[in-house]
C-alpha cells in the first residue's frame, strides 16, 4: 500500500520535517557507556539513514538533581556540548534532524538527592525527595533553559521538554504530588506555572527557529490526575508560550495498567490524542503500540494526530520508514512490544537492544560482513534461533539450507502467538518468512535432518529446540493429563476446573490461552477491563466502577518452590501477567509437593496437610528438556558443529537468547 499521510512533509514554518515519523525517546545504556557517545552517534546516525523524519534522544538531565541515577547524563556545561556534538553532527551527516530530551525525574531520580513539589516518596523510588524552596523551583527553570541552550550549541535541532510520565513536571500538575500552598500550588493556576515557565524561558533563549516539543501528559492514569479540562487548558497555554510541537504522553511510571507492553491493543491510546485534535494550532503527536506503517497510516488518515511517534519499532528495525517508503514494508522487523531485551535490560543496569534485532545498540561492535569462503550451511531447526542462524549466514553469502521436521517455521513461537496478547509473534514469522525467500535459503519443511545429510555441508548448526518434560508422578499417564503442546498446539478442549503444574512463563501463556483463547482484545475491552475512562469523566482517567470479570475457566497454577508465579520474567511485564491473573480469578498455590494425580484431580502436600484440588484436566507446564541427540554423534565424527538455542540450553524458553545465539554464530561461520 502507498503511505500518503506517512511519508508527508510537515512543514514548521521555520523548518520541515521529511515525513510525519517521529523516533520516540528512549534511554539505551549507551549514554553511561565508556565512548558511550562514539555508540550512540552511530545508532542515532543509522536510524537517521533509515528515513525518519525527527529524532528525539533519550532524557537528558538539567541538572545533578533531576538525574535518574548518580551518574546519568546531564547537560550543564561545555564538556557536554562536545560530547553531544558528535551524535548531531552524524544525524546531520545522513540528512537527519534530531532533538535532545530534557528530563528532569523528580521524585523518580533514584538517589539520596532527589528533589520534588511535596516531600512525597514515589513507590516505585526507595528515596524520599527533598521539597523544592520557592528559589530552588526558580533555578530549576533557568537549569532547563541552560540546557536547551546547550543543546542548540551542540547542534541540536530542538529540545524536548519532557513534562508526563511522573517526572517533576508532571509531580507539579497534580494535588496527589503537589501539596504546596504557596505560588506553585494549590489552584489549578499555580500548578501549572512550573511548565509555562519553563517553555516560556526556553522559548526566548533559543529564538524563533528552534523546535521545542513539549510532552504532555493526556491520561495520567493515576488517582487524583488531571482532569481533561486541565489538560486542554494546559495545552492551549503550551502553545501560547512557544512550544513548536504537544508530544503525548501516556500514564506515570507509578500507574499499575500497561501502556506499552504486549498486551496493549495496537494504537491503543491514540484516542487520547484525537480528543486534542482540532482546539491547538500546533501539530500534535501519538504514541504508544504503534509498530507498522499501515497502522501508522491508518492513525494519521484517522484524524488521531499529525504526526506518529515510534520508540522501540526503530530497535527493531532502523530502516523502518525507508523500507515503508520504497513500499517494501513487509521486510521490516516488527517490534513486538516485549519489553525483554529494550526495557528490562535497562532496568538491570545493561545496556538496551532488542529481541528480534540484536544489532540494536551494538552498531559499533557488530558489523554484517560479506564472508570471506562461501560455505555450505545446514541449519537444523526452524525455531526463533535457527531462523536468526538461517538468516544472517545467507545475508553473508552463505549456501544455507534449513531443516524443520514441523510443517511450518517457528518452534516454539507457534504456540506463543496463539495467546491473546502475543499476536506480536505472527509478525517476527512474517519477517523471517520473507527473509527465506529473498536471501534464497533452501527451506525443507516436514523434513529430518540425517547423518547422511551432514555429508553436504561445511558447517552445521543445531537448533533443535526443546521438549516437554515429563512429569514423574503417579497418575500422570491418566487421559485428562495434558501438556502445554496439547493445548497451545493441537487444542485440545478441557473442562471448567483446569489445575497448571507450573507457574512460570509456559505456564502463564497456558492459563491466559485457556481464559482468553487467541482472541486480540479491542481497545474497548482493555480499557474496561483496566478501568481506564475512555469518556474522562474521572480525574486520571481511571473508572473504577467497571464491574469485575466472568472467567470462563477455574484455573489453579501450582509451582514446588516458594516465591511468586512468573519470578523469571522480565521487570516491566512480570507485574502485569500476575495483575491480568489476578483478575481473571486465578488461583496460585506455592511451597507445595506433588503427591499424586487421580481421576478427580491432583493431590498435594503443604505444610504437612495433604489435600485434593479437584480438576477436570491437569495441564502440564514442567519445564522443558533439549532435543540434541545428533549433535554429539555428528560432532565426534569430525564435522563442524554449532549447537544454539533451546537445544543448548532448556530451562526457561528465552527468544531473546537464541535469536541472539542463532545471529552471534551466523555472524562468526
Amino acid at each position: 500500500m502507498s503511505f500518503e499521510k506517512l511519508i508527508e512533509p510537515l512543514d514548521l514554518g521555520f523548518t520541515i520535517l521529511k515525513n510525519r515519523v517521529l523516533m520516540g525517546s528512549m534511554h539505551t545504556g549507551l549514554e553511561e557507556e565508556k565512548d558511550g557517545f562514539d555508540k550512540l552517534a552511530a545508532f542515532y546516525a543509522e536510524r537517521a539513514k533509515g528515513g525518519v523524519g525527527l529524532i528525539v534522544t533519550g532524557g537528558i538531565a538539567p541538572d545533578k538533581f533531576g538525574r535518574l541515577t548518580p551518574f546519568a547524563s546531564s547537560m550543564t556545561k561545555q564538556s557536554h556540548v562536545l560530547q553531544h556534538k558528535k551524535i548531531t553532527e552524524a544525524v546531520h551527516a545522513e540528512d537527519g534532524k534530531i532533538c535532545m530530551q530534557i528530563l528532569h525525574a523528580g521524585r523518580y531520580s533514584y538517589h539520596p538527592f532527589s528533589v520534588a513539589p511535596s516531600s512525597l516518596k514515589a513507590p516505585i523510588s526507595r528515596f524520599k525527595p527533598w521539597k523544592m524552596p520557592s528559589w530552588f523551583i526558580n533555578r530549576t527553570i533557568s537549569h532547563f533553559v541552560r540546557a536547551a541552550r546547550l543543546a542548540q550549541d551542540a547542534g541540536y535541532d530542538g529540545v524536548e521538554i519532557m513534562g508526563s510520565e511522573g517526572y517533576l513536571i508532571n509531580q507539579f500538575l497534580v494535588t496527589k504530588t503537589n501539596q504546596r500552598n504557596d505560588q506553585w500550588g494549590g489552584s489549578f493556576e499555580n500548578r501549572i506555572k512550573f511548565p509555562l515557565e519553563i517553555v516560556s524561558r526556553v522559548r526566548e533563549a533559543v529564538g524563533k527557529n528552534f523546535i521545542v516539543i513539549y510532552r504532555l501528559s493526556m491520561l495520567d492514569l493515576i488517582h487524583e490526575g488531571q482532569s481533561w479540562e486541565e489538560i486542554e487548558s494546559l495545552a492551549l497555554q503550551i502553545e501560547k508560550a512557544g512550544a513548536t510541537m504537544i508530544n503525548t504522553g501516556i500514564g506515570w511510571h507509578e500507574a499499575r495498567i500497561p501502556t506499552i507492553a504486549q498486551m496493549v491493543p495496537r494504537a491503543g491510546f491514540a484516542w487520547v490524542t484525537k480528543r486534542l485534535m482540532g482546539k491547538l494550532k500546533i501539530p500534535l503527536i501519538t504514541t504508544n503500540r504503534i509498530n507498522t506503517p499501515e497502522l501508522a497510516e491508518k492513525v494519521l488518515t484517522d484524524g488521531c494526530a499529525d504526526m506518529v511517534s515510534m520508540a522501540r519499532p526503530f530497535l527493531a528495525d532502523p530502516h523502518f520508514v525507508l523500507k515503508a517508503i520504497q513500499n517494501r514494508s513487509e521486510e521490516i522487523n516488527t517490534c513486538i512490544a516485549c519489553n525483554q531485551a529494550c526495557l528490562d535490560n535497562i532496568f538491570n543496569q545493561k545496556v538496551a537492544s532488542c529481541l528480534v534485532n540484536p544489532f540494536a545498540c551494538k552498531e559499533t561492535t557488530w558489523k554484517l560482513q560479506w564472508a570471506t569462503v562461501i560455505k555450505k550451511v545446514a541449519v537444523v531447526g526452524a525455531g526463533p534461533a535457527g531462523l536468526a542462524a538461517a538468516v544472517t549466514a545467507a545475508q553473508r553469502g552463505h549456501e544455507v539450507s534449513l531443516f524443520e521436521m514441523d510443517e511450518a517455521i517457528g518452534g516454539q513461537l507457534n504456540m506463543a502467538k496463539v495467546v491473546s496478547g502475543k499476536e506480536e509473534f505472527y509478525e517476527t514469522l512474517r519477517y523471517y518468512q520473507v527473509m527465506i525467500a529473498k536471501y534464497k535459503i533452501s527451506l525443507l519443511l516436514n523434513t529430518e535432518f540425517t547423518s547422511v545429510d551432514a555429508e553436504r555441508f561445511d558447517e552445521i548448526i543445531f537448533a533443535t529446540g526443546v521438549i516437554p518434560r515429563p512429569l514423574i508422578l503417579e497418575g500422570s499417564h491418566l487421559p485428562h493429563v495434558l501438556s502445554y503442546p496439547d493445548v497451545l498446539r493441537k487444542k485440545l478442549p478441557t473442562g471448567k476446573k483446569i489445575v497448571v503444574i507450573g507457574a512460570g512463563g509456559i505456564a502463564i501463556d497456558t492459563a491466559m490461552f485457556l481464559l482468553k483463547g487467541s482472541n486480540p482484545e479491542s481497545i474497548k475491552d482493555f480499557n474496561h477491563r483496566w478501568h481506564i475512562d475512555q469518556h474522562y469523566a474521572n480525574r486520571g482517567g481511571i473508572d473504577e466502577s467497571a464491574g469485575k470479570e466472568s472467567p470462563l475457566k477455574d484455573i489453579t497454577l501450582l509451582q514446588r518452590r516458594v516465591g511468586k508465579p512468573g519470578a523469571a520474567l522480565g521487570k516491566t511485564t512480570a507485574w502485569i501477567h500476575r495483575e491480568e491473573l489476578k483478575k481473571s480469578g486465578v488461583k496460585f498455590l506455592d511451597g507445595l509437593q506433588y503427591v499424586r494425580i487421580t481421576s478427580e484431580g491432583i493431590e498435594v502436600k503443604r505444610n504437612e496437610e495433604v489435600q485434593l484440588i479437584e480438576a477436570d484436566h491437569i495441564v502440564v507446564c514442567a519445564g522443558q528438556e533439549s532435543r540434541n541427540s545428533l549433535f554429539e554423534q555428528l560432532k565426534n565424527e569430525g564435522h563442524s558443529m554449532h549447537l544454539i538455542g533451546g537445544a543448548k540450553e532448556a530451562g526457561e524458553l528465552d527468544a531473546k537468547r537464541a535469536i541472539e545465539e542463532g545471529t552471534r554464530v551466523g555472524m562468526k561461520i
